[in-house]
């Protein structure tokens, strides 16, 4: 009886003492929510964004690889105060040159190059960092490696094309047309290689035909057209980027081979290119590298660098994760993106 008395009792001033710091502590952590708390890294990587310049050089601005790309970095860098300077050498070499020496003369802090080929830009984007200026190439490699390269892994593009191709032309000729782009550039350079590599796989494979359009839809179309009458019984192609093979799907198109001889391509998952042309036959395979995904990748890396500008030594590779378009999933919401 008595161990219940001071049990209550104890309870009771328990209880009391409870109110009490209640009472006191309750406006203090109301005064505290209102005040709120400074994230104390969020005014310095503002300043660290404000007020720098990005230089953007692809190989041409008029399709959807390059202004899907100049897209993404202007919705992430603009807003954080960084200016966006382009150039369009309208797929001219000399020209991209000439633009890519005059825009390292304007002491940007980045620059965004899409390389024409594996030589051409190499000194001059090793002289950009020597002077200061962090470069980050995009889908086509120098031979000089800068700090950062995002793109698609072509070696792994050309396996898995020529793969698919080979499982169609099981039972039929097995012999198959090789589409390609620039032969200097490396996404042709690569590419090929890993064609190389599925073949060896595939040995029952006869390539008939293995010619460079220079990423031209017009000469895609011309070649495919002479190898279809050369070889009618032709089971499929291998082309090296959609932009032109939509002349090589042309070409089969007219000869009434659409669905007999399988076309595998590649590019940047845009809707057009890439969804529509696989559901209307044009493509049986568009292997996307997924533009938003590297303008994302990118911008990323420029926001590190920018933080980080006493790291000079540092170099890296961003391999774009490859979305396969088929029948399968070309009408579903996401597959691709709208330019």
């Amino acid at each position: 009886m008595i161990q219940f008395k001071m049990t209550a009792r104890t309870l009771k001033r328990m209880a009391a003492t409870a109110g009490l710091v209640c009472a006191v502590a309750l406006p203090q952590a109301v005064s505290a929510e209102g005040k709120g708390l400074d994230e104390p890294f969020r005014a310095g990587y503002a300043k660290t964004m404000k007020g720098k310049v990005v230089g953007y050089i692809p190989v041409a601005m008029g399709f959807d690889l390059a202004q899907g790309w100049l897209a993404g970095l202007k919705r992430e860098l603009e807003p954080l105060g960084v200016k966006i300077v382009s150039r369009d050498p309208n797929w001219n070499t000399n020209s991209g040159a000439q633009a890519l020496t005059a825009l390292i003369g304007e002491k940007p802090d980045v620059i965004v190059v899409h390389n024409p080929d594996v030589q051409t830009y190499a000194k001059l984007l090793q002289r950009a960092e020597n002077e200061g200026i962090r470069i980050i190439q995009i889908n086509m490699r120098s031979s000089y490696p800068s700090a950062v390269f995002v793109g698609a892994d072509y070696v792994e593009i050309g396996e898995r094309a020529t793969a698919a191709v080979a499982e169609h032309c099981k039972g039929k000729s097995n012999k198959i047309a090789i589409v390609q782009g620039a032969l200097s550039a490396a996404a042709s350079a690569y590419q090929l290689k890993g064609i190389e590599n599925a073949l060896a796989k595939n040995p029952q494979l006869k390539v008939v035909s293995s010619q460079a359009a220079d990423w031209d839809a017009s000469k895609a179309k011309g070649i495919t057209q002479t190898v279809l009458k050369q070889h009618p019984d032709l089971c499929g192609i291998v082309g090296f980027w959609d932009g032109m093979d939509s002349g090589t799907a042309a070409a089969v198109k007219e000869a009434g081979l659409t669905g007999k001889v399988f076309v595998a391509t590649s590019g940047g998952g845009e809707q057009k290119g890439a969804c529509d042309a696989v559901k209307n036959g044009s493509f049986d395979l568009n292997l996307s590298y997924d533009v938003p995904t590297q303008a994302s990748n990118m911008v990323a890396s420029i926001k590190w660098l920018m933080q980080n500008p006493g790291v000079k030594d540092a170099k890296g590779s961003i391999y774009t994760t490859l979305i396969p378009i088929t029948k399968a999933n070309a009408s579903k919401d996401g597959t691709c993106w709208k330019l």
